[in-house]
Formats: structure tokens, sequence, C-alpha cells
């Protein structure tokens, strides 16, 4: 895209609603490698850097990233009205959706099918998670701190959580802070 080229963006506050409750709906268990590719590849609205400093907010905001993703977006191109149209999109139908869920759920939760369709859906989007984490990486190469070490701090962020079962909040903090002390001394050194 050239500088000239106007940059792509929602063109009424519906269609913000309407594609925030379209990619509400193609998740299950999380929408962040659908978000990502709808967002970033599809419709354009953001740059991978863009998406990949958002998602980074969204994270340490409190609430679900995905819902703190959509206020951004929105408030991004049509401020307070299109925070709330983005938010809605991402929760009205999901919601209704999910309580007829729950009351299918209920009635036939005993089912072995049902418990292994639940498991299959599981393993999607752990997979699914996974591939758009592959894809995120690539913003890596333009960080300040030597990939080598970066990847050393992803590699303990999988530890902390997976290995020794450290609570989310504490791992942020340990590793974000060694993270942020580093990157704060590798640039104030680069700089004049």
């Amino acid at each position: 895209m050239t500088p000239e080229t106007p940059r792509p963006r929602p063109t009424s506050l519906f269609d913000l609603f309407l594609s925030f409750t379209i990619l509400a709906l193609q998740g299950f268990g999380g929408v962040l490698a659908v978000v990502q590719r709808e967002m970033v590849e599809r419709k354009r609205w953001l740059t991978q850097d863009e998406f990949v400093e958002d998602w980074a907010v969204a994270q340490i905001m409190p609430g679900p990233n995905v819902v703190n993703l959509s206020l951004m977006i929105g408030s991004r191109y049509y401020g307070l009205r299109g925070a709330m149209t983005a938010l809605a999109g991402m929760l009205t139908v999901p919601l209704i959706v999910v309580l007829c869920l729950a009351l299918l759920h209920a009635q036939y939760a005993h089912h072995p099918g049902v418990a292994g369709a639940l498991r299959g859906m599981a393993a999607v989007s752990a997979g699914m998670i996974a591939a758009t984490g592959v894809k995120l990486a690539s913003a890596l190469r333009k960080h300040p701190l030597p990939m080598w070490l970066t990847g050393l701090i992803a590699v303990l962020c999988v530890g902390f959580v997976v290995v020794m079962r450290m609570p989310l909040a504490y791992t942020l903090l340990i590793l974000g802070s060694i993270a942020v002390t580093l990157t704060y001394r590798t640039m104030k050194a680069k700089s004049p």
C-alpha cells in the first residue's frame, strides 16, 4: 500500500458490528487466530505491527483479551460509538448461541459423542493459537533484543506456566519486568 492509497476501514457502524459478530461466531474457546487473519490479512484494518501492539495492550487490560481488542479497534475508527458497536458485535449473537448450547448440553452431556466433539474442538483451538503465535513471532525481528534472547524469554514463559504451573500474572510480572528492563537498557545504549 502506497502513502496515497486510502487505508481500508469499516464502512459504517453496521459493518463494524457485522464484522465482529462474524469473528465471534468463528471462534470456539478463543478467536485470536481468526481476529488476526481477518483484521490484518483480509480486511487490512490494522497492520501486523498495529495488531501486535494492540494485542499486547489488550492482554494487560482486565477482561477477555479479544473483547478488549474489539473495543480498541472500534474506538480507533468511530470513537466511543465504535467501541460499543464492536463490543455488541463481539458479544450479542455469541451470547444467544452459548445460552442455546448450554440448554442442549444440559440435555445431552452424558452422551459420549458430545464429550468427544468437545475434546476435538479443544485440539483445533490449541492448534490455531499455536499457528497464530508463529505468525506473530515475525514481529520479533524488529525488536531491539537479539532473537535468541526473545526466544529464551518465550520458552521460559511457557515453562513457568505449563511445567511449573505458575499463575500467568506472576509469570508476566517476573519475565515481563526482565524483558522491559533489558529492552530499555538496549535501546538506551543504542541511542546517541
